[in-house]
């Protein structure tokens, strides 16, 4: 059981040539994500995590919205290669959204000043917890995914459209789609070098 869970881990990769023929249902990639948000720890467990789930033409608006924002900002000679890469989330079935509820973390705060420096940091442990706990289910669904981060440049447009409320901070966000093309090898450092031991 260990194995094979250590397993998806391993099997976990940023997949960017994605499409919208998905091998399993919205319904069963909206129970991957609440069972997820569920399961995840959270400091205090002050369950923090929130999220927001696109499917079809709501997936393809976040995307389109984001080439608009950014033909604003990046050169023009230099917008190929981002169109091109924003066309690859696009192309993708779905996106989840995370964020975190800052009225949680400012309430913790207050009734905790002791540990009011480390609740911004364990919040963000949170959402990525929950973040690895989606991305690894999904892959085990047999959907390719990646974590992007055009917060805080979306963030408003996010919060307009899809009415997230202003306490919830927009921390990532997860296209993810049937997998159409095999990421990359991935180097590594040695293990040894990341891992010390004493006995």
């Amino acid at each position: 059981m260990t194995d094979t869970f250590l397993k998806v881990l391993e099997n976990r990769r940023s997949v960017y040539s994605i499409g919208k023929e998905p091998s399993v249902s919205e319904e069963e990639i909206l129970s991957i994500v609440r069972r997820a948000v569920i399961a995840s720890p959270s400091a205090f467990n002050s369950q923090s995590s929130r999220a927001i789930v696109l499917f079809g033409k709501e997936h393809d608006k976040l995307w389109d919205d984001t080439k608009a924002i950014l033909k604003g900002i990046v050169p023009a000679e230099n917008f190929s290669k981002t169109e091109e890469k924003i066309d690859s989330f696009r192309g993708g079935t779905g996106t989840v959204l995370y964020f975190e509820d800052q009225d949680v973390v400012t309430g913790l705060q207050e009734h905790f000043p002791l540990y009011k420096d480390n609740f911004p940091v364990w919040s963000l442990q949170s959402s990525g917890m929950l973040q690895l706990a989606v991305w690894s289910a999904l892959e085990e669904a047999g959907l390719g995914a990646s974590l992007q981060h055009y917060n805080p440049l979306i963030d408003e447009k996010v919060r307009q459209h899809w009415s997230a409320p202003k306490n919830w901070k927009l921390l990532g966000q997860m296209p993810f789609g049937s997998v159409t093309g095999n990421p990359g090898p991935k180097e590594n450092l040695p293990v040894d070098e990341r891992v010390k031991v004493f006995r």
